[in-house]
């Protein structure tokens, strides 16, 4: 039955075995159809999976089979919901004429909330089928809103519990930080507490005013009153919010909501050994080797980032490594001679290799690379990655361009900075050791096992069997 813990000191290994075989639960994994969003969230399905639990991931269609590899069942999305991150113009048409926390704002609307009636019809539609004992979301999920509300206003509602996967830069307002999607350094002291609480009040009730009002109409459409907390403060609702990544990377707030947990970075598998490049070779030579991509979606145009890299080392004694995320190497024209590229590369065998990591700021792929102690330049102006390049600043584990289209001067500079200065790769190290030390998956089942504990335990009690 759930709830039972695993491994009883003193047990024996029948015993032991038949715990394992009754603990078993049922869970029901939800996340946007965002590569970025389902990577981490297939890779706990696989854990869950492979500890017997039994799996269910509602996402896009277009990742049956990544679920379905990872030994889980796949339900899709539909509607606004259910659609293909890799032609991000279809979703949004009109994204191009925003800026800066502008365009964060037309994200958040667009993919984010006008989703949610189509995402709580699937999740609701799942619950029904699936019966789960506890629903895991990845953070920017807003389709379990609904439910989050209603547990709000009855502590006994009947659906299951529900706990969050932060799978973007941890966001919640504070006094101790600047809001959300301004990518500005926190500022100690009471100065910097005046600061925040202004800039606070401004995007709460200017600048994400018609979000926030949306948000609230979509609500009332599924007849459930409005939102208690800022649109972009979810961590606050949340039952439990489980935040990937090592809190040493996160600014710490001293007003942060106590259902947070930070449980280390879910790292992918391996993809299977394929025919590496011919010059694989030459990542073990003497040159430090520099490497750079802009991801899997934001990558149509290359010279965001990647030709001003190859640009800006190509007289430098260095090895540039270049992954086009899946555009044809063609793209590229032609390549400096300290330079290599393919369209994918396998970041496992890589990042060990690799001495600094140009990055527009992923979040996914910035863990990767504090897993592994790579400093990073990091380059962002789009989504969460202003945030992300922040986070990396303020770490002290990489130099922040400030902009997702440096120039070569600006990039060069970068470049060389971590280079010179080891205490980038000192810090960079640091947090590898950080999170090195969470058991993240065994975090993740524990605090799932927990709350389906505590659900149950707020259930009424079933009525005896004549």
């Amino acid at each position: 039955m759930p709830g039972v813990h695993r491994h009883a000191p003193g047990a024996s290994a029948r015993f032991a075995a038949s715990v394992e075989e009754i603990h078993m639960s049922n869970y029901l994994l939800c996340s946007n159809p965002i590569q970025g969003h389902v990577a981490p969230i297939v890779a706990i399905a696989r854990d869950l999976v492979s500890r017997g639990h039994r799996v269910t991931v509602l996402t896009g269609s277009r990742f049956r089979d990544a679920v379905e590899a990872a030994g889980a069942t796949h339900r899709a999305l539909g509607g606004l919901a259910d659609y293909d991150d890799r032609d991000v113009h279809d979703q949004l048409p009109d994204r191009d004429r925003y800026r800066g926390i502008a365009k964060l704002q037309y994200d958040v609307q667009t993919i984010f909330v006008k989703t949610v009636p189509d995402q709580f019809a699937a999740v609701e539609a799942a619950i029904d089928e699936v019966s789960p004992d506890a629903i895991v979301v990845e953070s920017a999920f807003a389709g379990v809103l609904p439910l989050l509300i209603d547990r709000q206003h009855d502590a006994e509602a009947g659906h299951p519990p529900i706990v969050a996967v932060g799978v973007l830069p941890f966001s919640q307002s504070s006094a101790d930080v600047a809001p959300y999607g301004l990518g500005l350094l926190p500022v100690p002291g009471g100065l910097g507490r005046i600061r925040n609480r202004v800039l606070n009040v401004l995007v709460q009730r200017v600048v994400f005013r018609a979000t926030q009002k949306l948000a609230n109409e979509l609500l009332h459409s599924l007849g459930r009153p409005s939102l208690s907390s800022f649109v972009l403060d979810l961590s606050r609702v949340h039952e439990r919010f489980l935040q990937l990544g090592p809190s040493d990377f996160e600014p710490p707030r001293r007003d942060l909501t106590p259902t947070v947990r930070f449980v280390g970075t879910v790292l992918p598998p391996a993809p299977a050994a394929g025919a590496l490049p011919d010059w694989w070779h030459e990542l073990d030579g003497d040159r430090p080797v520099v490497h750079v991509t802009q991801g899997t979606i934001d990558n149509k145009e290359l010279d965001r980032l990647i030709r001003p890299t190859l640009d800006a080392l190509a007289d430098r004694d260095v090895l540039v490594v270049v992954s086009t995320g899946g555009r044809p190497v063609s793209e590229l024209g032609e390549l400096p001679a300290n330079a290599r590229a393919a369209e994918f590369l396998p970041y496992d065998l890589l990042m060990p290799k690799t001495d600094v990591f140009v990055t527009n700021a992923g979040y996914g792929g910035t863990q990767f690379a504090l897993s592994h102690g790579v400093p990073l330049v990091a380059a962002g102006d789009t989504e969460d990655k202003p945030e992300v390049s922040m986070r990396v600043e303020w770490s002290g584990a990489g130099v922040n361009l400030r902009s997702g289209t440096p120039t070569a001067e600006a990039v060069r500079e970068g470049v060389d900075r971590v280079l010179a200065d080891p205490a980038f790769t000192d810090r960079a190290q640091a947090l590898a050791d950080a999170i090195a030390e969470y058991d993240t998956f065994g975090l993740i089942e524990a605090e799932l096992e927990a709350a389906v504990l505590a659900h149950g335990s707020r259930m009424p009690a079933a009525a005896p069997v004549e």
